[in-house]
């Protein structure tokens, strides 16, 4: 993102990054079988931009982040936690399953 927002916790927003968590059933599958979670992010976010907005939103810290552009236009991320994170846990808090 062009501008710099604040450091500060109870300023951020995540979800200017994120737009929605990924409804499929592969992405549900993937919570359980790979660590990973899957949302629609904002087309001009980089991976450090959905990076940090997870780590920052969710308190969990991100191994690596995979992106593709879908056949609808869309940017798709694929967020792997850190091993001693779990990603069912967030997808819980999501409702996503």
């Amino acid at each position: 993102m062009k501008e710099k927002q604040k450091k500060g916790k109870e300023n951020y927003n995540p979800w200017n990054i994120l737009i929605y968590p990924h409804l499929a059933e592969k992405s549900i599958n993937m919570v359980d079988a790979e660590n990973k979670l899957v949302f629609i992010v904002r087309k001009d976010a980089n991976k450090k931009d959905i990076k940090e907005a997870v780590e920052r939103g969710f308190d969990v810290k991100v191994e690596k982040v995979n992106v593709e552009i879908t056949r609808k236009g869309q940017k798709k991320a694929y967020v792997k936690l850190k091993s001693q994170y779990s990603a069912s846990d967030i997808a819980s808090r999501l409702g996503l399953i």
